[in-house]
């Protein structure tokens, strides 16, 4: 590719999440998938980044005193506002690979329960990074456009996207949202519901990364048909006498341990069905609900909310990528989609 049609295809939209930061270029798709971290060398009280991303996700829980590595957002937002600036202008020189490039238009998706001020610290953010204009799209209505539901249409669609930090239930018509409610609750939630399940019931003390090979080896969100399910070894430390301690998990027991925060999904489903207006209800309960994000893919939860809500309920092709493809859709096709867009210009 020539220097002058890289130039042209700079601009880009990111997926900025809570655990993931995807990046899509104009015209090539989602070039990089990230943990959002940083990890930080601290020498005479003063911080110099050391890693970023899948480097830095490795350090999490393992760093000695002079090394921090921090996730620079919590719940969808940032909290911490030099380390995402940081973490920004790392992934774009990533992709980018060049130390010279055009200042990029870049597309960044936010929660729809953003505040104003939340909102701001995000698009300073990508300004700071280097981008010539900021653009800020709701997550549900990227997520909607990246699972390829007909949003544009005059028909009521629901999409639930659960990411690491937020679960964002909307109800989308005639390409804008009808309804929709942002909760501080997603994958971290869950991890964090594990973690304590086996503190209490099993006095062990399990770190980040074995809570992720549970949820994704043997996580579910529905008791399984036999009263236990599939088991698995996992080690931790013994809360009462402070040694390495090995113990089975079996699927039965994650169930339990998840059961507040599906519940909490499926009433937000059953809410959002209520606050609808009659007519797009019925679309909703004729076309069903789509899920997407990474929690979409914990074991069974389509069948849990079905159970639940007497819904149909899918999960997206691609429910992990939705919302890139979808704010990355929005920058592909710009002119039809610029009301969803906030440039705040």
């Amino acid at each position: 590719m020539s220097i002058f049609s890289s130039l042209f295809s700079s601009d880009m939209a990111i997926d900025l999440g809570t655990a993931n930061t995807l990046v899509y270029v104009r015209g090539k798709g989602i070039v990089l998938n990230e943990p959002s971290v940083v990890a930080y060398h601290i020498k005479d009280g003063k911080k110099q980044v050391l890693a970023v991303g899948e480097d830095a996700k490795l350090m999490l829980g393992r760093t000695p005193r002079t090394i921090q590595a921090i996730r620079p957002l919590q719940d969808g937002v940032i909290a911490d506002f030099d380390s995402a600036e940081e973490m920004i202008k790392h992934f774009i020189r990533k992709v980018h690979r060049r130390t010279t490039f055009s200042k990029p238009k870049i597309i960044v998706c936010v929660p729809h329960g953003a505040t104003p001020v939340e909102k701001r610290a995000i698009r300073q953010s990508v300004l700071s990074a280097g981008a010539r204009r900021a653009g800020l799209i709701e997550e549900p209505i990227a997520a909607a456009i990246g699972a390829g539901m007909p949003i544009t249409d005059p028909t009521g669609n629901m999409v639930v996207d659960i990411g690491g930090g937020t679960t964002e239930v909307a109800v989308l018509s005639l390409g804008d949202i009808v309804y929709a409610r942002s909760m501080r609750m997603g994958g971290d939630r869950m991890d964090e519901a594990i973690i304590s399940y086996l503190r209490r019931h099993q006095n062990l003390l399990i770190g980040e990364s074995t809570v992720e090979r549970i949820k994704t080896s043997i996580g579910t969100a529905r008791m399984p048909d036999d009263g236990r399910g599939v088991s698995m070894q996992i080690r931790g430390r013994d809360l009462l006498n402070g040694a390495p301690k090995e113990i089975e998990i079996n699927q039965a027991q994650v169930a339990e341990a998840l059961a507040e925060p599906v519940q909490q999904i499926c009433d937000a489903v059953m809410q959002a069905l209520e606050a609808t207006p009659p007519d797009l209800a019925a679309d909703i309960v004729d076309r069903g609900v789509m899920l997407t994000g990474g929690g979409a893919l914990l074991g069974d939860l389509d069948l849990a909310l079905r159970e639940q809500t007497g819904l149909s309920i899918s999960v997206a092709n691609e429910s992990l990528n939705c919302v890139a493809l979808g704010t990355g859709k929005a920058l592909e096709y710009e002119k039809q989609l610029r009301h969803v867009i906030d440039y705040d210009s």
